[in-house]
Formats: C-alpha cells, structure tokens, sequence
C-alpha cells in the first residue's frame, strides 16, 4: 500500500475511541501555534512589509514629509492655474478676431498688386517646428505629450521628402533636443514665468526671419491647447502663411478654435480646495463685407502682421503654460492621494507588528511566573 493510500485510509476511516490509535506518534500541533492567517485575495496581490519598527516610523515620517510637500505643490500650481486660465479665454478672442480681419483685409485686396510676404504660399520644401514646451517637471505627462506629437510630426515630414529644423520654447524641449544629435534645430529659446508680449516678440521674430527670407517655406507650432482643467490636447496648427481661411487650422486643415471654454472658479468646500466651471460661449460672428480703408492697404498690413504673430505667440505660451498648471496640480494630486494611501497602508503594519511585540512580551513575562510558581 502506497503512502498516498495509506494517507487517505487513515483520514477516511479513523479509529475509535476504545481502541489504541497505531498512528499516535504523529506530531501533533501544538495548542499555542496559531495557524497562519488566511488573507484577502486582495492584500495576497501585495507583499508583506518586512521591516522593523524603527524602519517602518521613519517611512511613515518619510511619507508624512513627501505628503506635506505635494499637497504644497498642488495648492501652489491651483492659485497659478487660475491667473493662466483668466489670461487663455480673455486673449482668445482678440487673436482670433485679429486672424479673421486680417483674411478679410488679404480676400479683398488679393487682385491688387499688392506684395504682403507673410500670405505668400510657396511650395513646401522645408518646414520649422516651433515646439512648446514647459520649463519645469513634475506634471505628469506634459512635456512627454508635446514632444511625442514633434516626433510624429518629424517621421511624416521625412516620409513625404521634407526637410525640417525646429525652434524649441521651454527648457524641457531644450534639454531634450540636445540629446538628439540627429535632430537639426536652429534655436533654443526659453521664458520664465507667467509669458509676456516681449517673450512673444522675441519668438516671432525667429519664425518671422526664417520664413522671409525663404530659408523656410512653412511654419507649424506644436504645442498643447488648453480645453479643461483636466484635459490638454497636443496640436499642431500653421503659423506661416496666414491661414487662407480665416481660422486657426492644424496641419490638416482642420480648426481647433474653441468654441466653448470652460471657466473654473477655485473655493474652499469643506475646509478643501473646490473647482468650480462655468461655460464660456464664444462669439462667432462674421465680418462685414464692406469695409474703407483711411490709409494704404499696405501699411494696414504692415502694421498688422507683426501683431499677428506676436499675438498667436503669446497665446500659444499662455495655453502652454495653463495646460502645464493644470498637469501639475492633477499630479501631485494623484501624489498625495498616493501618500494618504500609503501613510495608512504602513500606520496598519506598524501597529500589527508593534501588537504582536507586545503580545508576545506578555506571553514570556505569563510564561515566567507560571514556571517560577
């Protein structure tokens, strides 16, 4: 008989009370073992905390440290997201009301003889990448979305047979591109803080040159569309030349324009930073067919396209920068949502393992007196 038969036999049928049991000198368990706990399916996923209890405090301080730094950094990001925000939807409308006068302007004096250079459309043989990007980290996948949108771009301008450089904003494009040997870029540009018109200015000028003076045929931006407070869209729309269609279009040609923002209100709601949004409808009205011009069409223009760029400029910073403070206050929101989570998860290992020390101090100290009475 095998031992797996005998096994079973003996389970199966076991012997009476009067009769000696043949198999007593088995090992029994003893009555102070405690078998060993039966756990969740959930908490088998993860495994146990192997530490000491000084170990296990200073990680709780640790995390009580790293939770105080996140919950700082999200409130800071939330007072900076509302003044970006304020500057996003006020400076909307102007620049694309100032894009559709001047396509109004150009449709109207397009049979005369009248030389305007940033209208001029000329087959595409090389094409500047103005890429957008953020200054710091720590907000999610930000700066990962913008770059990976320039790098798709760059692989469908290779397989059409066009050249590229790119212009990158933002000392996270910078530090990236450097890295990229392969990669030709013509400037590194940087700005700090909130964008202003002198940082647009400096920006359009780079894009104005190359595409004058023919060393570019097209000017695309790459940068992330500010849409909600927990949603940012890398696109990619054309700078130069002016949109014939009086819109802002992406590379596709379709338009990205808003046409309902989205206004957030932070309040305090029970002792906690609340958001609160309001919908913003945007005018679409067109323009009026007729219009006088007091002064040359030429110098309209010429006094209008430098406003043109520097306005889509400073746009395109300030919904940089918007999408950027919103990223990072959704971060280290999540961080410290991550930190709540793991300051209980060790809090409840530190205090089984501190119960079991002293439980099993009172079992020796109860284990001693018995033996010396």
């Amino acid at each position: 008989m095998s031992c797996s038969n005998l096994t079973l036999w003996v389970s199966l049928s076991p012997p009476s009370r009067s009769q000696p049991n043949p198999f007593r000198l088995l090992p029994q368990r003893s009555p102070l073992h405690n078998p060993p706990p039966r756990t969740s399916s959930r908490s088998s996923l993860h495994s146990p905390i192997q530490c000491s209890l000084r170990e296990l405090r200073e990680r709780i301080n640790t995390v009580k440290n790293t939770h105080k730094i996140t919950e700082a950094m999200k409130l800071v990001a939330a007072a900076k997201v509302r003044r970006a925000q304020e500057a996003v939807i006020s400076g909307r409308p102007f620049a694309e009301n100032l894009l559709r006068v001047l396509y109004d302007i150009s449709e109207q004096l397009q049979f005369e003889d009248i030389d305007v250079p940033l209208t001029n459309v000329r087959p595409v043989k090389k094409v500047a990448l103005l890429v957008v990007t953020g200054n710091q980290g720590l907000c999610g996948g930000f700066n990962n979305a913008v770059l990976k949108k320039a790098e798709t771009r760059m692989l469908e301008l290779e397989s059409l047979g066009l050249d590229y450089t790119v212009i990158s904003v933002g000392k996270k494009g910078n530090a990236y591109f450097k890295r990229r040997p392969g990669v030709l870029v013509d400037r590194f540009l940087e700005w700090e803080g909130f964008p202003t018109v002198k940082d647009a200015h400096v920006i359009a000028d780079n894009a104005f040159s190359l595409f004058v003076s023919e060393e570019v045929d097209k000017v695309e931006l790459v940068y992330t569309k500010f849409v909600s407070l927990i949603k940012s869209d890398p696109v990619i729309r054309t700078l130069l030349p002016l949109s014939p269609v009086g819109r802002i279009c992406d590379a596709n040609g379709n338009c990205v324009d808003a046409v309902e923002d989205e206004f957030f209100r932070l309040t305090s709601k029970e002792g906690k930073l609340a958001v609160e949004r309001d919908s913003v409808r945007m005018n679409r009205d067109g323009l009026k067919p007729l219009m006088q011009f007091e002064q040359d069409p030429v110098q309209i223009l010429d006094s209008m396209m430098p406003l043109y760029l520097n306005s889509q400029i400073l746009r395109v910073l300030q919904e940089s920068l918007a999408s950027e403070l919103s990223a990072r206050m959704n971060a280290m929101k999540t961080a410290t949502d991550n930190a709540v989570e793991l300051k209980k998860t060790l809090s409840v290992a530190y205090n089984r393992k501190r119960q079991t020390k002293i439980t099993g101090e009172i079992l020796e100290i109860t284990t001693g007196a018995e033996a010396l009475s």
